[in-house]
């Protein structure tokens, strides 16, 4: 089996698609995906369909929700090559303990694959590896094909959990950035930054990383102009200041010498504001 939730809702078996066309019995599947190889109570899936307010016939309609499920599963299995594994689709969307699982049983789950290679990186993070770090976070941001259940009508859980996710994906895209510029790829980022930077515009960890990155590439009035335009934004649609992290890498950049361009050398900043900012790499 094959289930990928990191972009629109994608679930195999025996090489065949089980997605339903129908958004309520699509809605099921993703929860289940979400927590493939877990009990999801009844009751949990009933709260996603109806937002909180289920009618009277919200158990036997999950049931049927559940058989038709069921149905897709049976016929991608009659598809399969009988190998060794589920031999019916009961095997496959298991009811159990008032609720219901869906069984991976060994098979590829990006999502699980993703805390996998995240977790890898963010320890190669802590030991000081940054060229590991950035390879094994930048496998795991690969598993995104877009934001998570793009193509599913999201209720309360979902909507929960896709906020979820984009929050560990952030997590994970900040770690691969810094240690990329701890490797001295500042020039690099600057593209990408600059990308995000316009999508996330109240995100300051995003913000300082491209001021570092344009300071490092010898632009540090555009990276002065950077904070500027972030303070103005805060300021504006959230009423509040720039945190004091950021703000002292404004300083630090302020009361830098004259601008050089790609000054410091990977993982080794060079003296003056490439030292201070170094220890200012995240930031927020």
């Amino acid at each position: 089996m094959e289930i990928r939730v990191l972009g629109s809702l994608g679930v195999r078996l025996c090489g065949a698609s089980v997605v339903p066309s129908a958004p309520k019995p699509r809605q099921v599947l993703a929860l289940l995906a979400l927590r493939a190889d877990q009990v999801v109570p009844a009751g949990v899936l009933a709260e996603e369909l109806w937002s909180g307010r289920p009618p009277r016939s919200a158990r036997t309609t999950v049931q049927t929700y559940v058989l038709q499920l069921r149905d897709l599963i049976d016929r991608a299995l009659a598809q399969g090559d009988g190998g060794p594994g589920a031999s019916c689709a009961k095997d496959v969307l298991v009811t159990s303990a008032g609720g219901y699982m869906l069984n991976s049983g060994g098979g590829l789950v990006d999502l699980q694959e993703f805390d996998r290679l995240a977790g890898h990186g963010y320890r190669a993070m802590d030991g000081g590896d940054f060229p590991l770090a950035a390879r094994q976070l930048a496998d795991a941001l690969a598993l995104w094909r877009g934001p998570a259940f793009a193509d599913v009508p999201v209720g309360g859980q979902l909507a929960v959990e896709t906020r979820r996710l984009e929050e560990i994906r952030l997590c994970a895209l900040d770690q691969r950035i810094e240690a990329d510029l701890r490797l001295g790829r500042h020039r690099v980022l600057l593209a990408e930054l600059t990308v995000l930077i316009d999508r996330y515009r109240t995100h300051e960890s995003l913000h300082g990383q491209y001021m570092i990155a344009l300071h490092r590439s010898g632009r540090r009035g555009e990276a002065l102009e950077a904070y500027q335009r972030l303070r103005n934004t805060l300021v504006r649609e959230l009423g509040m200041e720039p945190s004091a992290a950021l703000r002292r890498l404004q300083r630090s950049i302020l009361l830098a010498g004259p601008e050089r361009a790609d000054q410091e050398q990977p993982g080794a900043p060079a003296d003056g504001a490439g030292a201070r900012t170094a220890r200012l790499t995240r930031v927020g």
